[in-house]
């Protein structure tokens, strides 16, 4: 059976850069993480943060030993934001916010603005490759300060190193060349790095690939080579999200549904963002839960909301209008698709295998 767990905004990846920053001396925007604050008490060098997308417990347990590298430096476990997406879970690493707070929620989001649903990172139409404005929507409605330019407006010293920053950043000994190149400028400083597996592999493959095995091996390996070289250093290794092995359907497939709605769904293929008709709704409900109320838990947004489940902080101001009046989250194995895309394993909801995450810790 499916186990579900719950977000808990005390003990999440939103968490873990309120930590590095009050380290630093910045000014916290949220709780710290519990789990890591005990090792900032000491004082190193060099505090190294590697995100490897996709990485979740349930991965890490299924593909690495016990007494490798990272499993025998394993802190604890504890848990993604809501949705566990890179979206929404790395955008709160880069600024300490919750989903509720930053608005960067999912793949897709909804912009009343454009009255469009755009793939936030891409700034495109959903499903298309036409631009969805002739500026970035997510940077001009949602903005945030991410927590390395944080550090330096109080003082400090900080990086950020990630291929979408530098192209030619194409492999994770690249990018653990520049963790380097970095630490080996004089001062205390904060890095943060970020890497685009195994979650790449993990969609193709799926979760219990050998792709995504040879792929873990390797990333293992160059943590802890990059750990011999670098004294006085807390490196610390964590994920965004985790993965589950899925099946998929076309939303498009069920036009009895696609009638009732204002325009396709948007947010995650596990978590559906759903703008129903007036007066469509009761014919919704019972036809959404009759196709998929065993694999989806369909629920009015103001609930979801009131759950707290993307987020107990402040709510940005244009949250709620980039919701509609339901929320559907995946309780099995399945996704409904906007876009036809052959995704093996996904990732979104509140299974634990896509929410439990990994604190891997290595002192210097």
């Amino acid at each position: 059976m499916i186990k579900l767990t719950m977000p808990d905004y005390k003990n999440c990846i939103a968490n873990l850069p309120n930590s590095i920053l009050k380290k630093f001396g910045a000014e916290p925007v949220g709780d710290t993480l519990p789990l890591l604050d005990p090792y900032l008490e000491k004082d190193y060098e060099n505090i190294i943060v590697i995100l490897l997308d996709g990485m979740g417990k349930a991965i890490l347990e299924r593909h690495l030993e016990e007494g490798g590298a990272f499993r025998s430096h394993l802190a604890g476990i504890y848990k993604s934001t809501f949705l566990s997406t890179t979206v929404a879970a790395t955008t709160s690493m880069m600024s300490g916010l919750q989903p509720c707070e930053h608005g960067w929620l999912g793949w897709d989001c909804y912009y009343p603005q454009v009255d469009k649903n755009v793939t936030v990172f891409l700034n495109v139409e959903q499903g298309t490759d036409i631009p969805a404005a002739d500026y970035n929507i997510a940077w001009t409605v949602t903005p945030y300060e991410n927590v390395t330019n944080r550090i330096k407006r109080f003082g400090g010293q900080a990086y950020l190193t990630a291929p979408f920053l530098a192209p030619e950043l194409n492999t994770f000994g690249k990018i653990c060349g520049s963790i380097r190149g970095y630490c080996a400028k004089p001062g205390k400083k904060y890095v943060y790095a970020y890497w685009n597996q195994p979650d790449g592999l993990l969609h193709r493959n799926g979760c219990g690939s050998g792709e995504v095995h040879e792929n873990m091996k390797e990333l293992e390996a160059e943590v802890a080579k990059l750990a011999a070289d670098i004294p006085d250093s807390l490196i610390i290794v964590t994920a965004d999200h985790g993965h589950i092995d899925n099946e998929q359907v076309m939303i498009r497939d069920y036009p009895q549904l696609t009638e009732c709605l204002e325009h396709l769904p948007s947010l995650e293929p596990r978590v559906l963002n759903l703008f129903v008709k007036p007066g469509k709704e009761d014919f919704f409900i019972s036809e959404f839960n009759r196709l998929f109320g065993d694999r989806f838990e369909l629920l009015p947004t103001e609930e979801v909301i009131a759950r707290n489940l993307l987020g107990t902080g402040k709510h940005h101001p244009m949250f709620r209008s980039m919701l509609g009046n339901y929320i559907a989250i995946a309780t099995g194995d399945l996704s409904i698709m906007t876009v036809e895309e052959a995704f093996v394993s996904m990732h979104g909801s509140l299974t634990e295998d896509e929410m439990l995450i990994p604190l891997i810790v290595f002192e210097t």
